[in-house]
């Protein structure tokens, strides 16, 4: 007659915590282990879908302000931005009058290049007016990539003109004429043109416009070369075996247009080709 033991189960049971008269199961940490896998795939998740969202902006011919700002909020950045606009090409005009004038009378290069500078800026603040004109393209990924080709093709061309005038300044040894007169048109140029600057790309980053802040950036350049024409003017003054110093910035300016111009060129004609297909929102 065979004994019969009962047999032992191998099986490990969970530990039982006790608490406040519950019993509750403690979870090994290989139960654990799969709640932190799906929490790291649920947060990943959420980032893919991020991505593909912003993505997704360019793709289907939009612009970041379209997920940022409410329609009210960017119609009123639009109406700003026309405002400044206007304002900008009526002083930048004056100044280029102006400016053209000094450089004639007074033989600068610098002078030369503000007036050019400034000429530009009427042309890229009008390509801005054009850029805003339609309410229902506000943001308009074609018409804004459209606007800075244009604005690039422009800042070469006026570049060279630019380098090529200071360019012979300097070949035939032009001698700048200094006065009280230039004095006051750099110090109001400059003072003009930075505030002008500051402004637009205040609302450039608003409306995620990089028409708007290359329109800003030729402001800027315009205002530190307005002020540029007082430094070389009154190291000329003190200094004057350093004559070539005012031609000198001429082509430095020159060549930052340059570089600039190229750069918006290599950037946007690509995204035109892509959003070319989304010319409804014009």
């Amino acid at each position: 007659m065979t004994d019969s033991t009962p047999a032992e189960s191998t099986a490990v049971s969970d530990p039982v915590v006790v608490e406040n008269g519950h019993c509750e199961k403690e979870e090994s940490p290989e139960q654990q282990q799969p709640q932190t896998d799906t929490e790291s795939r649920g947060e990943g998740l959420k980032m893919d879908q991020e991505m593909k969202i912003t993505d997704s902006l360019d793709d289907g011919g939009l612009l970041e302000s379209s997920m940022r700002l409410k329609p009210h909020e960017a119609q009123s950045y639009r109406k700003k931005a026309l405002w400044v606009s206007w304002v900008s090409i009526v002083i930048t005009l004056i100044l280029a009058v102006v400016s053209f004038t000094v450089s004639i009378m007074r033989h600068s290069a610098s002078a030369f290049a503000f007036a050019f500078d400034a000429s530009l800026d009427v042309l890229s603040s009008a390509i801005v007016l054009w850029r805003y004109s339609n309410p229902s393209a506000v943001h308009s990924a074609h018409r804004e990539y459209l606007a800075c080709i244009i604005l690039g093709v422009v800042f070469i061309l006026s570049s060279l003109c630019i380098i090529g005038k200071a360019i012979h300044a300097l070949a035939t040894k032009v001698l700048p004429e200094v006065d009280s007169f230039l004095f006051s048109v750099s110090i109001v140029s400059g003072s003009l043109c930075i505030i002008l600057a500051v402004i637009k790309f205040m609302l450039g980053k608003k409306l995620t416009s990089r028409a708007l802040i290359t329109d800003g950036f030729n402001s800027l350049v315009g205002g530190v070369m307005g002020f540029s024409i007082l430094i070389s003017a009154e190291v000329f003054k003190h200094e004057p075996q350093v004559w070539y110093l005012d031609a000198t910035i001429g082509v430095l300016i020159g060549l930052i247009i340059l570089a600039y111009g190229v750069k918006l060129l290599v950037d946007m004609v690509p995204r035109v080709r892509q959003t070319r297909n989304y010319e409804r929102f014009e």
